[in-house]
């Protein structure tokens, strides 16, 4: 039996996920072919490549020994499709990473208005907090808060976004005015996403406030903040959504995040990625459609 490059993805997804459901999830199979691609595998190689365990599946010395030369056939594999893609009309998928709050509130409208000018496109927008690889072309264009720090990524310096700090009316009537803190409640990020700068900035604003409820994302502390549990830092282009929900005044403006559009060079020449990018971009400086 040969195997197929098919049964080789299957490897890696299950090498990198440890689960068949996480695997299969991630390749948009279902687990009993990702097992019967794995099973063709092992036979074609007369090697067992995982042990499976109760917790999932742990590579074998077999399997370790194959997994480096593997992930190179994957790199020459995704070289040659991010090459044909470059080449490619403007017509097909575009996927997009970023981060849920940020896809939701600022890319589904533009993106929305995208597929209206250029209707040969799909665009599949991947919303979460996990960095996925522009290498491995988990995705073709990425919206990051920070640069990005992979190999052979162009990237370009997308927009700025303003922060602000909010609080129920229902809050406040109850707790009054935060002045230092003394008798409030903070709404911050999870310990995960402690280092952000707003979080900090939060505390040395509000001294004398508790923490009191932490969530990784924006709009979960936003529905929190506008059932009156606290204090929060959001985005304004998610607390201004909120009718039961004030401004505050603190002294100083919160910090506000800088967004890093990005893609691989492989796809500079890409029509529907460039066409894209340059839309959301224009959109997100104010600027008209082209």
């Amino acid at each position: 039996m040969k195997a197929d490059w098919n049964d080789y993805r299957v490897f890696l997804a299950i090498a990198r996920h440890g689960t068949l459901s996480e695997a299969a999830r991630r390749l948009g199979l279902s687990q009993p072919t990702m097992g019967r691609r794995l099973q063709a595998l092992e036979e074609a190689l007369a090697r067992p490549l995982f042990q499976r365990t109760a917790d999932g599946y742990v590579l074998t010395s077999e399997g370790q020994a194959v997994l480096a030369d593997i992930e190179q056939m994957e790199e020459q594999a995704t070289a040659v499709e991010r090459k044909l893609a470059g080449e490619s009309a403007l017509e097909g998928l575009v996927r997009v990473s970023t981060t849920e709050w940020f896809g939701a509130h600022v890319l589904a409208p533009i993106f929305a208005g995208v597929r209206a000018s250029y209707p040969g496109l799909v665009i599949e927008l991947i919303t979460e907090t996990r960095l996925v690889s522009l290498a491995r072309r988990d995705a073709d264009l990425g919206f990051r808060f920070r640069e990005f720090e992979e190999a052979d990524v162009v990237q370009v310096r997308a927009t700025a976004l303003d922060f602000g700090v909010y609080a129920s009316r229902a809050y406040l009537e109850r707790h009054g005015a935060p002045d230092e803190g003394r008798g409030h409640t903070l709404i911050t990020m999870d310990t995960g996403f402690g280092t952000l700068a707003d979080v900090a900035w939060l505390g040395s604003r509000l001294p004398q406030a508790e923490v009191g409820l932490r969530a990784n994302s924006r709009d979960v502390q936003a529905r929190l903040c506008a059932a009156g549990a606290g204090i929060a830092v959001l985005p304004l282009c998610v607390g201004d959504i909120y009718p039961e929900l004030v401004l505050l005044d603190l002294g100083e403006a919160a910090p506000g995040r800088t967004i890093w559009a990005g893609y691989h060079k492989d796809l500079k020449r890409s029509p529907r990625v460039r066409a894209v990018l340059d839309a959301t971009l224009r959109a997100l400086r104010g600027e008209p459609p082209s």
